[in-house]
């Protein structure tokens, strides 16, 4: 029987699964890195106002929320390209300059979507073994080769927590033929605290093979909206702008997002937060004999021991139990892991307390 057959490499994907989160009144839902405090009630408010024109396509070039994004960060508005999420520009980068034949490259425990769009589009992933769980720019150059197109780095990464200083993104950047571009995931960038760091704006104002991704889902708390972010050279810009689609971010997205950027209060509270409990979390988490990945961003790479009374895999389960919900990191090849978003003050006590009973056996 002849049936439609899809593009090469789609048969290849098995599909994103997200985070899990209970049905129960009481759950606690720590599994997708959301925001612990939730969005700037100046952008809930703007959300709201523009529920009255909905009958309104939104503007397709997104000029007020690149103006607003530009003033933020002292940057060319004409070099912003905004998307449903940054997850959608990964997939218009992959659609722009990748296809069979061609390669993407990236680290073995790198971001999910950049295998994704890889096949999606009928490229080869090739990807590099981490060093310590953290990125090895040796290991990354020594795959790159004359089918490369792509370059994905995700700094912090997901769902490991490590990053590599700027200087290190640097020699990765140098090492490049020029017709391969480097894309800097930066979707954590705000919860650093290291002054080696840099998102990426430098090489992107410096280069022409280099494009900086971020998101309003994380420290902004509306990943309801999907509203993301790339900093382009103006050649890849105006290639994304050409494939992406006319109206691909909503009118309350916009209104929202300009509302967020204005609200540095609530970011800073944001911030404040996830230095104090995510360093609370790991020091607590470590005392109970788990090993804690050092992280840079708003969540813990948690490791178990590997018996099969307290490995990952039953304290998921007990987790459950309690109406708490991890991310369990076997689709990452990382299969003694969980990934632990950092919550409110009484959601992290509630794990804390959840895992010293599981470990000490006294749980039900």
């Amino acid at each position: 029987m002849i049936v439609p057959r899809p593009q090469p490499g789609i048969l290849d994907i098995s599909a994103y699964v997200p985070g899990a989160s209970g049905s129960e009144a009481n759950a606690i839902k720590l599994s997708s890195n959301e925001s612990a405090l939730g969005p700037s009630p100046k952008a809930v408010e703007a959300y709201r106002a523009a529920s009255a024109s909905l009958e309104r396509y939104p503007d397709g070039g997104s000029v007020a929320l690149r103006n607003a994004l530009a003033a933020a960060h002292g940057l060319n508005p004409a070099r912003i390209v905004c998307g449903a999420g940054s997850d959608e520009l990964l997939y218009l980068i992959a659609t722009a300059y990748l296809g069979p034949g061609t390669e993407a490259l990236f680290t073995e425990h790198s971001f999910a979507i950049f295998k994704l769009a890889t096949l999606g589009r009928g490229a080869t992933p090739v990807m590099a073994p981490e060093k310590n769980l953290t990125t090895d720019v040796d290991a990354l150059l020594a795959r790159v080769t004359d089918r490369t197109r792509v370059v994905f780095l995700a700094n912090p990464n997901n769902p490991t927590g490590t990053y590599i200083p700027f200087d290190e993104v640097r020699r990765l950047h140098r090492g490049l033929p020029g017709q391969v571009v480097l894309v800097l995931d930066a979707a954590y960038a705000e919860y650093v605290r290291h002054n080696d760091y840099e998102a990426g704006l430098e090489l992107v104002a410096t280069s022409q093979n280099t494009v900086m991704t971020r998101t309003f889902s994380k420290v902004h708390g509306l990943a309801g909206l999907r509203l993301g972010w790339a900093y382009c050279p103006e050649s890849i810009a105006d290639v994304l702008n050409r494939i992406r689609p006319a109206f691909n971010v909503s009118a309350a997205a916009h209104a929202a997002g300009i509302a967020a950027l204005g609200d540095q209060g609530h970011m800073q509270k944001a911030i404040a937060h996830n230095d104090k409990w995510l360093q609370w979390m790991a020091q607590n988490l470590a005392a109970l004999g788990l090993e804690v990945t050092p992280s840079a961003g708003n969540f813990l790479l948690i490791g178990f021991p590997r018996d099969a009374a307290k490995n990952a895999a039953a304290a998921e389960t007990y987790l459950k139990s309690r109406s708490i919900y991890l991310r369990p990191m076997g689709a990452y090849g990382l299969g003694h892991t969980l990934r632990l978003t950092i919550g409110t003050e009484a959601e992290n006590k509630a794990v804390v307390a959840a895992l010293t009973d599981f470990l000490k056996g006294n749980g039900r």
